[in-house]
């Protein structure tokens, strides 16, 4: 008998979308704030957020910028990363990660994930160590940390520098610590799906007083830092450059928004960690679908994705005919990620095949993101959770 593909009776009117940000009064009221100024472009509030955003991850300085992408870009060039140097990260990130490595004339480099956890394998890392690796790239997939520890012992190992991708861990600790200051340079995400947002934007976190310097000039023309008082009362119309640079400042109206949603992470955070918790709770029985593990050493997870991996072989539908499925019962859903070595610029331009990457491979081919956002209702999860529920249900494959 052909199985049916028809949507159930008790499908959710309206279509919930993968996320939304979570926009308040004060954010809104902060940005009117900054239009009625006059000052809309870097100035004060850009200045203030940096060092609201400084304080709240304990680094000793941190740089607006205009996306996290650009974070990467002048991070990698902060630390000299150029033609011929290799660059260890891993194939679970968005393709910006190791677009900027290409982009800076090095050669990214992919070490497997840890199946379970998802995040990069240290052990993998460490075999892929050369004479030519002069980084490690780690990304803290999903909001949950890596195993930094081991993470800095192959790095001082090997002289290596460490630049964190903390895209998706605003509010993820380490072992007692919150993510920013604990490699030579951190990198946030302010994207509107991200856990703040300031529009588009970015953050790059340091205790280095030196790269933080070479990221502000970097990130204005090459331009002194203080270049946007020119145009204050105190200012002076006259400029030097310093090296060459980009455009990629944050601006006061992004700043406007990040200075109010920093204020409440912490209760969109734990939002999210009461979501993430009852979906475990849902899915816990559910055969067909499999649940990435929780890290073992301390930590605090930012629950920036909730991800699952459909078990194919218990299914007659793979993980696109899941999605599809789902968006039937009118829930969105995202793919974080395709494997970066599997996109046709990097199978094309470098030696990454399929197979090469097994793990990741694995889960690139399974996963796929379910709505997590603060502004969700428990109405809407219970939503969520019953297409998730009916998917596995209409879809089971028979013994």
């Amino acid at each position: 008998m052909k199985q049916s593909t028809e949507t159930s009776d008790s499908r959710r009117l309206g279509f919930l979308p993968f996320s939304l940000p979570s926009i308040g009064e004060d954010e809104i009221a902060e940005v009117v704030d900054s239009l009625r100024s006059g000052w809309i472009t870097t100035g004060p509030k850009a200045q203030q957020f940096e060092r609201d955003f400084a304080e709240y991850v304990g680094a000793r300085f941190a740089v607006g910028l205009s996306s996290a992408t650009a974070g990467l870009h002048l991070s990698l060039k902060a630390i000299d990363i150029g033609p011929g140097d290799e660059v260890i990260t891993t194939p679970m990130t968005f393709v910006a990660t190791v677009n900027m490595i290409v982009a800076n004339g090095a050669v990214p480099v992919f070490a497997d994930i840890d199946p379970h956890t998802l995040q990069i394998s240290p052990e993998e890392v460490e075999r892929k160590v050369t004479q030519k690796t002069r980084a490690i790239l780690p990304v803290h997939f999903a909001g949950q940390p890596c195993d930094m520890d081991r993470i800095h012992e192959i790095a001082d190992t090997h002289d290596l520098r460490v630049i964190e991708d903390a895209a998706h861990a605003v509010g993820t600790e380490y072992r007692g610590r919150r993510i920013g200051a604990l490699s030579d340079l951190s990198v946030f995400s302010f994207h509107p799906i991200k856990n703040i947002t300031t529009g588009e934007g970015g953050m790059v976190t340091t205790d280095n007083e030196e790269l933080a310097e070479t990221v502000r000039i970097l990130k204005f023309h090459g331009i002194t830092k203080d270049a946007w008082k020119r145009y204050d009362a105190t200012g002076t119309p006259h400029y030097d450059v310093l090296m060459p640079g980009f455009k990629y400042n944050l601006m006061d109206i992004q700043a406007a928004l990040g200075i109010h949603q920093l204020k409440r992470v912490g209760d969109f955070n734990q939002r999210r960690k009461q979501m993430a918790d009852r979906y475990n709770q849902a899915f816990s029985e559910l055969e067909e679908i499999e649940l990435p593990r929780e890290v073992s050493y301390p930590h605090r997870h930012a629950w920036h994705l909730y991800v699952i991996m459909v078990q194919p072989e218990r299914l007659t539908i793979d993980r696109d005919g899941f999605m599809k499925a789902l968006k039937g019962e009118n829930i969105g859903t995202g793919i974080h990620f395709t494997a970066v070595h599997l996109h046709r610029y990097y199978q094309d331009h470098f030696p990454y095949r399929r197979g090469d990457l097994p793990h990741a491979e694995s889960v690139s081919d399974r996963i796929l993101s379910l709505p997590l956002f603060p502004a969700m209702t428990d109405k809407d999860q219970e939503d969520v959770i019953r297409a998730v529920t009916e998917v596995c249900r209409r879809y089971r494959r028979k013994a």
